[in-house]
């Protein structure tokens, strides 16, 4: 079973989406950030599970799907996950992970 750590920048993503959805709709701002949280919890059991962007030097890098959202994550070993980041599906993410 691997450890989830959600880097700072993952945080801020998730802040960020919250604040954007909760302009118009705080309920569903919550409702979203907490399905992200608890789909994000699937890579505790079944890191290998999301579609391979690619592979670094840490590990390869993976993307799990939520909604309109992309969970971008770094599996280093077979004990640690990392949350690189949250990015909607319309982002080009080549832009945030380079």
């Amino acid at each position: 079973m691997a450890k989830i750590i959600w880097t700072k920048e993952a945080e801020r993503w998730l802040k960020d989406i919250y604040d954007y959805i909760a302009i118009d709709n705080p309920s569903a701002a919550i409702t979203v950030i907490e399905g992200i949280y608890e789909k994000a919890q699937i890579l505790i059991k079944f890191p290998d599970i999301g579609h391979k962007y690619r592979t670094e030097i840490e590990g390869d890098i993976r993307i799990l799907l939520y909604g309109h959202y992309r969970i971008t994550y770094l599996i280093r070993g077979s004990d640690q996950v990392d949350i690189l980041g949250i990015f909607h599906g319309a982002l080009d993410i080549d832009k945030y992970l380079p």
